[in-house]
């Protein structure tokens, strides 16, 4: 057995996320099973969200999972091993008012890690998405007309 590290990981942050795969990789030369359990929600009138915070929550959402993944990957693939689960929303399935860039962003998920696991069946590699229903989260309350503030983690 490994002794724990703690890794500090903003998933928005794609600049990062090879650095930190690799740091994880030299500590402990595999992984084994990749949860990718990260998320960020705005709730808000699509007319009244920017798309500079529809870009952040996808890159939270859509591109960070996946550019984790990639970085993981060809690991998991060397080995002919690995289990790799995304932990989703019902949301990736449907989309209810006020939630469009979430929503968006979380079927963009299912579709990438649908796809993904008929490619691994060759290699072994599980794929899994997990869809629950609504979960109580983190929440900053925003000051009015700041929806920047109104995101959920």
């Amino acid at each position: 057995t490994y002794a724990p590290k703690l890794i500090l990981l903003d998933i928005s942050d794609i600049n990062c996320i090879q650095d930190v795969a690799k740091e994880i990789l030299n500590c402990y030369g595999c992984v084994d099973i990749l949860i990718n359990n990260a998320s960020m929600k705005v709730k808000g009138a699509v007319q009244s969200i920017s798309l500079e915070l529809d870009k952040k929550i996808m890159d939270a959402n859509y591109f960070g999972p996946i550019t984790l993944t990639k970085a993981i990957l060809p690991n998991m693939i060397s080995r002919r091993t690995g289990q790799i689960v995304l932990i989703n929303s019902i949301q990736g399935k449907i989309g209810i008012p006020f939630r469009a860039a979430y929503a968006a962003s979380k079927h963009a998920a299912v579709g990438f890690f649908d796809c993904l696991r008929a490619e691994m069946e060759e290699f072994d590699i599980s794929v899994s998405t997990v869809n629950p229903t609504f979960i109580c989260s983190y929440h900053r309350q925003p000051a009015h007309g700041n929806w920047e503030a109104s995101i959920w983690k």
